[in-house]
């Protein structure tokens, strides 16, 4: 009959761990307490408190501030606390105090956009538009390499009809020098409202800022689809004089021959194949030279 000791002794021997390398996934103790109170938050939660009349809900609200305040002084570099806090003042009506804590948090939080965005979502969701403008203003001024925030300021004062003040945005913006979609949003806004000299004027900056050729073909594209085949030829034109050494000439030649196709002008389209046949080495123009060869085969040359 085995003893406790005899039975402790068989499984020492049976259990054995042959490989004693450390895991390659460490977990520690502060993981695992952390996991535990997680867990124990889920399942226990407070009763819901019903508030009867004003010293309560006082009482209450004092008590929920005195727990942010001290969150607060322990992990004042978390934008998350900050944020809840102001949420929840948020939550009470309390905008003023809200503001107060998005003011504070600004100390430490202003390099982040996401804070901005934050801040100023609380006041447009809440119909407070000039706060909203003043919170949109300072965030631009402060990291105007954000488009997101650009974005964002624009499109506020287009929902609420303010056309001019959206113009100035973007205006403002392009000033930074954006990337090429800012430039192509700026187009897109004043097509939108069927501002078309506007939009040509905005292209004409944009290739100055951008002059490669995706661009110049984007404006070309732009006048043929208002209907204006003379302008449309007079870029692509302007466009081959600039960037005909370019490396992306090949592209540029192909659009500028299949426009002129488009509009029958079949022996135009024949001088540009030719000329930039003369342009392009050889080397470097294979789809140039296809597109050629399948033009001359539809026309018998």
């Amino acid at each position: 009959m085995l003893t406790q000791r005899g039975t402790d002794s068989m499984l020492r021997r049976t259990i054995r761990v042959k490989n004693k390398t450390p895991a390659p996934l460490q977990i520690t103790a502060e993981q695992i307490l952390r996991e535990a109170r997680e867990m124990q938050e889920d399942k226990i939660r407070p009763p819901k408190q019903k508030i009867t009349d004003s010293s309560e809900l006082a009482d209450y609200q004092q008590r929920k501030r005195n727990e942010f305040e001290d969150l607060i002084k322990r992990i004042q570099w978390n934008m998350n606390v900050w944020i809840k806090y102001a949420k929840w003042e948020e939550s009470q009506k309390h905008f003023n105090r809200a503001r107060s804590v998005l003011e504070r948090a600004h100390d430490f939080h202003y390099k982040n956009h996401t804070f901005w965005l934050k801040y100023a979502d609380m006041e447009m969701k809440n119909r407070f538009i000039n706060h909203a403008r003043n919170v949109w203003d300072r965030a631009v001024n402060l990291l105007p390499r954000v488009d997101q925030l650009w974005y964002k300021y624009i499109h506020m004062e287009e929902m609420i009809g303010n056309l001019g003040g959206a113009r100035q945005i973007f205006e403002r913006w392009m000033g930074w020098m954006p990337e090429e979609q800012g430039w192509a949003a700026y187009i897109d806004f004043e097509v939108r409202y069927g501002e078309i000299e506007r939009a040509r004027v905005i292209f004409e900056r944009f290739v100055q800022c951008y002059p490669g050729v995706r661009v110049w073909i984007r404006y070309a594209k732009f006048e043929m689809k208002n209907g204006d085949v003379g302008r449309c030829r007079n870029v692509y034109e302007r466009a081959a004089e600039k960037l005909g050494d370019d490396e992306e000439a090949e592209q540029l030649f192909v659009g500028f021959a299949e426009f002129e196709e488009r509009c029958k002008e079949i022996e135009r389209a024949r001088c540009i194949y030719r000329f930039a046949v003369e342009c392009i080495p050889r080397g470097g123009g294979e789809e140039l030279y296809r597109k050629f060869v399948d033009f001359e085969r539809r026309y018998g040359g």
